[in-house]
């Protein structure tokens, strides 16, 4: 038996990219997936594809803008299965732009949705974790955080908030719970699609095809951390092409 069969897992941006692959790879390995996103035919699909290979998933629409959402996300693992052993909360967006265009409705859909969403996830789990004993906080940030560049100022400054938050969880979990923050460079996905800025979004597109590495490489890293025995905390993984810079 593997560290990962059994364990119910929650998993929010879970309709494509490092989602979508973390919930295949996970369920594949015995791990039962509860899927939030908010496109319900994708992940209605998704479960469809997971239970055809002989695992198991539930779904809910999810909008972790929604404090509700995510609250209802983790009851239905708790009334599907019984508990919630682990929390990846991997929604986000990058609507990244120069300073100057005053883009603000974009800087606060970049904190409603990479900041918010997690600590609302935080807010859903942390009360269920604490009555079990136990479980286990995957938050997806970014190498966006780790070298800060031009346009990228505040996305960046959501997953570094992201990034503090969860060490100060995990100097406040106690043993019993565990923190992990994930670090993924460039994967080949569709984040860049909602790219305000189309000469940017081309060149995020161009470099993605030249460089990236697929979901399913940050599915493995996100494995390994949950994988781990009981008293194991793997705290922080960078996952990225070794042609990134």
């Amino acid at each position: 038996m593997s560290g990962i069969e059994g364990k119910v897992v929650v998993i929010t941006g879970a309709s494509s990219g490092i989602g979508e692959a973390t919930a295949l790879l996970l369920a594949e390995r015995g791990a039962k997936v509860v899927l939030g996103a908010r496109r319900p035919e994708r992940l209605e699909a998704l479960a469809a594809r997971i239970a055809e290979s002989g695992g198991e998933a539930v779904w809910a629409r999810t909008d972790v803008k929604r404090r509700a959402d995510l609250a209802a996300l983790v009851q239905l693992a708790r009334d599907r299965f019984g508990k919630t052993d682990v929390l990846v909360s991997n929604a986000g967006v990058g609507l990244i732009s120069p300073l100057d265009d005053l883009r603000v409705e974009d800087w606060e859909e970049m904190i409603d949705v990479n900041l918010k969403g997690v600590l609302y996830g935080i807010a859903a789990a942390l009360p269920v974790f604490r009555e079990q004993g136990f479980g286990h906080f995957v938050n997806v940030v970014s190498t966006s955080g780790l070298r800060i560049v031009p346009l990228q100022s505040v996305y960046a400054g959501t997953k570094n908030a992201v990034r503090t938050i969860s060490e100060g969880l995990r100097q406040e979990a106690g043993d019993r719970l565990r923190v992990t923050v994930v670090s993924p460079g460039f994967v080949h996905t569709d984040f860049a699609q909602a790219m305000p800025l189309p000469e940017v979004k081309a060149r995020i597109v161009d470099r993605m095809e030249e460089i990236a590495i697929p979901p399913a490489a940050v599915a493995r890293a996100i494995a390994f951390a949950v994988e781990q025995p009981d008293g194991v905390d793997v705290g922080d993984i960078v996952v990225r092409p070794t042609a990134q810079d």
